[in-house]
């Protein structure tokens, strides 16, 4: 019988190169089309011209044409890679029907080939048919009583509760109903639709049957920890962790429960005994080192970190937490060695680290050599290294040296747009005016829709008191992507109060203030108050302001526009 490895959904099928597909000798009479052109596909054709054929039509987009020639290519074909590449691309396609045509035909021809099986059972829930899933279900196990079926459930369960119910019933009239197998899918199911007693009853009676099944023996504790019974899991997992010493993913789950409860001593202690029975468990290991820094343990962190080093998966975060645990005992030099050797998804944030040991040491023209080095080394990142040195110019109060980096980095990474932002932010409004547009304008081709560009352009011609009517319209577009965020209605607030329309200017305002709360934003809601005339509801909204902002020096200038008798008053 066949080992079962198969890959089951359209993204994750196993992909075949053109010239390892176009095998086989088999003819067939099927009108194509391809590159615009009518070819006849007739009994001198053989699977080969019709393949090549089908994938000319692919590579022109003709997909009715590729489908057609592949599905009656994998009905007519004995060829297992030909019937791979037609369910490959019609699942592709998402044309569900002709996946399931190809699927059923393989199964015909090879009714006793287990990954022809798995492909239409995992076809047939994709397209809602249950009772066929069912069925076909039921051949694999009779075929292998031990099959695993996660994998056809996996990312395609039904989504609406009626439809998952429709499967269980089906999955339960099934001949194979008692099954483990069966049973915990049904008990997925069962989960799924908040159903989690039953689900509970449904996993116990196939751990009955299968033990020392590892996912059943977890699927159970997930559920008692769906159910909120933190007792019964922790008896669960210690009786499981007893039971089976030897499964180290039983003993690793139960530590990194006790880890999500916060019994993290205890946790450690789990872990130093997993570590000791597997010493090169990197899974322990890591969250071993992470747990022991948590408790302050640094010695044994640095022990099982430093065990990682050279592990395939856990080689950046090692040397990551190895950073932190050294900073952590103040070993500063140390710390920032081990910060340089991370790469991959933490090397920004490792790079933010060492500057911040550069920033407490004060030592910010290392930092920058440090910086400058590391764009040589890292040239995929750039980007952050140019902006991280332009804030540590903009710390030093070197705004010329930011402001000549930027132009470099610009230069040479003409369309990064967050670039071109941090230089806007350097920019003065009123001396370099001509310098901002371009790049404001710059910014907005890169990213026309973005509302902290618009917003940015927005703010700047308001500033600068100008071309009021096109800022208006750049940061009402910017509300129709952020309608809630506060700082771009204070934009707007403050576009139509230069433009006289005080009644909008405070009723965004007013929203921007409730939002923020920012003593700015409620200041110049207060002005537009005032400057309709609402003399009474200005007084209230700085009586308000007052209450919140008490003693804010900002509020002062709104003191200067009550009169005399109006002050007594408030």
């Amino acid at each position: 019988m066949r080992q079962t490895n198969s890959r089951l959904s359209g993204a994750t099928i196993k992909q075949y190169s053109t010239t390892f597909l176009l095998v086989g000798s088999m003819a067939s009479s099927v009108p194509v089309r391809a590159a615009g052109e009518v070819y006849h596909a007739n009994s001198n054709y053989d699977a080969i011209k019709q393949s090549m054929i089908a994938e000319f039509a692919l590579a022109y987009d003709d997909i009715p044409t590729a489908l057609h020639n592949y599905t009656v290519l994998a009905i007519k074909s004995n060829s297992t890679a030909v019937k791979q590449r037609a369910l490959n691309v019609a699942l592709e396609q998402n044309d569900l029907q002709a996946a399931l045509d190809i699927a059923t035909h393989w199964v015909v021809q090879e009714p006793e080939d287990v990954p022809a099986l798995f492909y239409l059972s995992h076809i047939a829930l994709k397209a809602h048919e249950y009772d066929l899933a069912a069925e076909t279900l039921d051949k694999i196990l009779n075929i292998d009583p031990n099959a695993d079926l996660e994998q056809i459930l996996a990312g395609i369960s039904p989504e609406s509760a009626d439809d998952r119910d429709f499967l269980i019933n089906a999955l339960r009239a099934s001949k194979e109903n008692k099954n483990p197998s069966i049973l915990v899918l049904i008990a997925a199911l069962e989960a799924q639709n908040g159903q989690l007693n039953e689900a509970l009853n449904t996993v116990n009676t196939a751990l009955k049957k299968r033990p020392k099944t590892t996912g059943y023996i977890l699927m159970k504790a997930n559920l008692l920890t769906a159910l909120g019974d933190e007792d019964a899991t922790l008896q669960w997992y210690a009786k499981s962790s007893r039971k089976h010493r030897n499964n180290v993913d039983v003993r690793l789950a139960e530590a990194k429960y006790l880890v999500k409860i916060n019994q993290s001593e205890l946790a450690l202690q789990k872990l130093d005994e997993i570590i000791k029975k597997w010493p090169k468990a990197d899974e322990a290991l890591f969250l071993g080192g992470l747990t022991s820094i948590d408790l302050e343990q640094y010695e044994k962190a640095e022990k099982y970190l430093v065990e990682l080093r050279y592990s395939a998966q856990y080689q950046n975060e090692a040397y990551y937490y190895l950073a932190v645990n050294a900073e952590r005992k103040q070993h500063f030099e140390t710390a920032k060695a081990y910060y340089r050797l991370v790469d991959g998804s933490l090397y920004t944030v490792s790079r933010r680290s060492m500057i911040n040991i550069f920033t407490q040491q004060d030592k910010l023209h290392d930092a920058l050599r440090f910086l400058t080095q590391e764009r040589v080394n890292y040239p995929q990142h750039a980007s952050f290294l140019y902006l991280t040195q332009a804030d540590i110019l903009k710390r030093m109060n070197n705004k010329k040296a930011a402001m000549r980096l930027l132009d470099e980095a610009i230069k040479n990474l003409p369309d990064d747009p967050e670039l071109i932002y941090a230089e806007v932010l350097i920019l003065d409004p009123y001396q370099e005016r001509d310098k901002l547009d371009n790049l404001l304008t710059r910014l907005l081709t890169i990213e026309p829709n973005s509302p902290t560009y618009l917003n940015a352009y927005a703010y700047t011609l308001a500033l600068q008191n100008r071309r009021l009517d096109d800022a208006r319209k750049f940061v009402e577009h910017a509300l129709e992507f952020a309608p809630e965020q506060a700082s771009i209605l204070d934009t707007l607030g403050y576009i139509c109060f230069l433009q006289n329309d005080f009644a909008t200017s405070a009723a965004v305002l007013k929203k921007a203030y409730e939002l923020s709360g920012s003593i700015k934003i409620g200041v110049r809601y207060a002005r537009s108050v005032y400057m309709q005339g609402h003399i009474a509801e200005f007084s209230q909204v700085l009586q308000q302001l007052k209450q919140k902002h008490p003693n804010d020096p900002q509020l002062d200038q709104l003191n200067t526009l009550l009169l005399p008798q109006q002050m007594k008053k408030s």
